[in-house]
């Protein structure tokens, strides 16, 4: 007693005691699942077991009595189509959830993709939507020939002003020129030498001003 005791230790979980059961891998049970269901859901099954089904119907009916496994009732067959029945829906049942698994697995990747696409579809929404405002304030090709015809204009403006601008310097140089060159032929006195006295640049008044004192 005290050894059974000593050898249950408190410190060490207990041991699962029960029935163990062999464990099945549930992919490849599944996957003969479906195998069978997807046969059982196919016309050749149903060509094949109304062949087999008429067989034993002609069979246990036409053949001597000592030969009959199954007479008339066919309790046999009813035990063994029962026995598929019973088989048949479980196995049914396991490859539609098989396939709703893979169902709600291709949904959840489908929305997945779907919202990775719409916040894609945003983002160069919010791309073009920049890329349009920024272009707003881009020259475009329109606006640089617009503003290049004006500043050539403007240009030619201001050489047909410099033009002028030099022209008039060059009259009035020429102006200053010859006023320096009468001034030059000017005697002491004050007319000059070569020009005939006349009234019309005050000569006579010219006089009779530089006579009035005396």
């Amino acid at each position: 007693m005290s050894e059974q005791r000593r050898g249950e230790r408190l410190d060490q979980p207990r041991a699962p005691r029960g029935l163990h059961l062999p464990r099945i891998d549930a992919d490849s049970f599944g996957r003969w699942a479906e195998g069978i269901a997807r046969g059982m859901g196919t016309a050749n099954f149903l060509v094949y077991m109304t062949l087999i089904l008429a067989a034993w119907f002609l069979w246990n009916t036409l053949a001597p009595a000592h030969l009959r496994f199954d007479p008339y009732t066919f309790t046999f067959l009813t035990l063994v189509l029962s026995l598929q029945a019973s088989y048949a829906a479980p196995l049914i049942l396991l490859a539609q959830n098989r396939q709703a698994d893979r169902d709600r697995v291709s949904l959840d990747e489908d929305r997945r993709r779907a919202t990775m696409q719409k916040a894609d579809t945003e983002y160069l929404a919010r791309e073009i939507a920049a890329l349009r405002i920024a272009m707003g304030d881009v020259a475009t090709r329109d606006f640089l020939r617009s503003e290049l015809t004006r500043l050539a204009e403007e240009l030619d403006e201001a050489a047909e002003r410099r033009r002028k601008l030099e022209r008039r310097q060059h009259e009035r140089g020429q102006q200053d020129r010859g006023q320096q060159d009468r001034g030059a032929r000017r005697p002491p006195g004050g007319r000059p030498l070569d020009e005939p006295r006349d009234e019309l640049d005050g000569d006579h008044a010219h006089d009779v001003r530089h006579q009035s004192p005396t």
